[in-house]
């Protein structure tokens, strides 16, 4: 028996226990009431539609459950942002679903709703995949105008995408099955098909009181944008049905028609499990974020067969590259190695910081792979760069900036897996968000962050006496203690994997269970869209 195994196993257990129950909230929306007054009007909720429309027999993925959360608070909360989005299949064809959640504030757009929908329209345009929205908004939340509306990637953005969407033949469908009003009755008429439910759908640029105040002209909201009016007289929509459940079953039955997709023509064979358990995970990833581990063994339990052939094993030994397959696709993999190694030139390496041998030889395989056409996989638990006279004068900087140029330049898709450490300059070169990876998840054990907790915390203990100092203010002992908790406290919260994900730096927080389901839904989204722009690096510091 191991004792830390064991130690780890329970700690990791528990943290997904809190992502699960964590979920379930988010699951709610808008609560048990706002739920009852959508179903008395004979409406599904907006996971139920997505349910009913997706095949139950495939998997899926859901982007950002915890956008906005804690956040909003004065104005009741926005779960989700009030709007669902999940990648899943339908009639066989992996497609993106976009629901308005009616529940949360009548589907109004906060500015994270806005940013929520940008990305699952990223998603769409990156990968070709057909994407579909279900509308049911009360349109831009007023209050909060200022931050949603004017600016560029702010709601108008999304019609934009709409119309290049089109431009570029990815398949956009709309059903109207709620409210759809002002700008947002754009979006539907943008896609390439627009269908509404009757008695529920209704869409106009400006609702009856708006009406009333604007021209005097007394008209209710059905007369005005109605499924008869929009089906009958103004020729809007395309569709009328009579509920939410053969609206839907149109969806599928139009995306069951649809021409095959395009094809990247990444390597697939049939999938393997690992030989190594999967579940063992939890008792490998140490109870604290400080603790060092075997990256390798992670990989191992990650990959099919547990079969990784690492490139230049012996060098750069901070930083594990290999090929492997994962749920049949083949792949690049580029991960941080926690555990303390040692050169051939008897140098220590702390575990989780790059050093220059290590980001040289990463540059060079993710190089490798964009040769030969194989998608990157990151898996980070990275501290950054290493630091100090003697990295300096070996040229880390030089070495560091050839990997973020190889990161940035990549032509083949990437996905990046935080499991523990996601600091500074690491970050970016471990391909995080500002490096556009297809999709980017966080273990319940990740921390994001531009430096360590202890770390910051003294620094910005420092600036503050500082502060006070030039005031002619001074902290006692006991009050620098106690402010040095308090920063901690504060920072180390703002590091957490529910911080960053309810503010959409990462898609989602999942358990490592579902890795593999991760990379290869993304991989196979990503084998819809043939890659086009040639590898270049530019200019390179060598």
């Amino acid at each position: 028996m191991n004792l830390d195994f064991n130690v780890n196993e329970d700690v990791n257990k528990q943290a997904v226990y809190t992502l699960k129950s964590r979920l379930k909230k988010v699951f709610l929306g808008g609560g048990e009431a706002a739920s009852k007054k959508q179903r008395d009007r004979g409406k599904l909720l907006a996971r139920e539609r997505i349910a009913y429309l997706l095949d139950a027999d495939q998997p899926s993925l859901e982007i950002g459950a915890f956008a906005a959360e804690n956040l909003y608070e004065e104005q009741g909360g926005c779960p989700a942002a009030g709007v669902v989005v999940v990648i899943g299949y339908i009639a066989n064809r992996q497609c993106i679903v976009v629901a308005n959640d009616a529940t949360v504030k009548a589907g109004a757009w906060f500015p994270l709703t806005a940013k929520k929908n940008l990305r699952a329209q990223e998603i769409a345009m990156e990968n070709r995949l057909p994407i579909i929205y279900l509308v049911d908004s009360a349109g831009v939340y007023l209050p909060m105008q200022d931050e949603i509306f004017p600016d560029k990637e702010h709601f108008g953005r999304v019609f934009r995408n709409n119309a290049r969407m089109s431009s570029e033949g990815i398949v956009q469908i709309a059903a109207i099955m709620g409210s759809c009003v002002a700008g947002g009755a754009y979006l539907p008429v943008m896609s390439d098909e627009a269908m509404i439910v009757d008695g529920t759908g209704s869409v106009f640029l400006a609702g009856s009181y708006l009406v009333k105040s604007a021209i005097g002209e007394d008209v209710d909201n059905e007369t005005l944008g109605g499924a008869t009016t929009h089906c009958e007289i103004s020729g809007v929509t395309d569709y009328k049905y009579p509920d939410d459940k053969s609206c839907l079953d149109s969806i599928k039955h139009i995306i069951g028609k649809l021409g095959a997709p395009l094809n990247s023509g990444f390597n697939r064979v049939k999938p393997i499990l690992p030989a190594f358990n999967p579940k063992e995970i939890y008792g490998l990833v140490p109870d604290s974020r400080e603790k060092p581990y075997d990256m390798k063994e992670i990989i191992l339990r990650l990959v099919d067969d547990s079969d990784f052939e690492e490139y230049k094993a012996l060098y750069g030994k901070s930083i594990l590259c290999g090929l492997a397959r994962i749920d049949g696709w083949a792949v690049g993999i580029v991960a941080n190695q926690r555990k303390v190694v040692k050169s051939k030139k008897g140098e220590m390496q702390i575990g989780g910081v790059i050093y220059s041998d290590a980001a040289d030889k990463a540059a060079r395989f993710i190089m490798n792979c964009n040769q030969k056409k194989i998608p990157l996989v990151f898996l980070q638990d990275v501290t950054g760069f290493m630091v100090g006279s003697k990295s300096e004068h070996g040229g880390i900087i030089k070495d560091g900036a050839k990997m973020v140029n190889a990161v940035a330049n990549s032509v083949v898709p990437k996905f990046t897996i935080v499991i523990g450490n996601s600091y500074g300059a690491g970050n970016y070169a471990m391909c995080g968000k500002a490096y556009d990876p297809r999709l980017i998840y966080a273990w319940p054990s990740a921390k994001i962050a531009v430096m360590g907790g202890e770390q910051a915390a003294k620094t910005l203990l420092q600036i503050q006496k500082a502060t006070m100092k030039a005031k002619g203010q001074d902290l006692g002992e006991k009050a620098e203690e106690d402010l040095l908790r308090e920063i901690t406290a504060r920072y180390n919260q703002q590091t957490t994997p529910y911080y960053a994900a309810a503010r959409l730096w990462i898609d989602g927080i999942i358990d490592p269970l579902d890795t593999r389901k991760v990379i290869s839904m993304g991989i196979e989204a990503a084998n819809q869209c043939p890659i086009v722009k040639p590898f270049n690096v530019g200019i390179m510091q060598v």
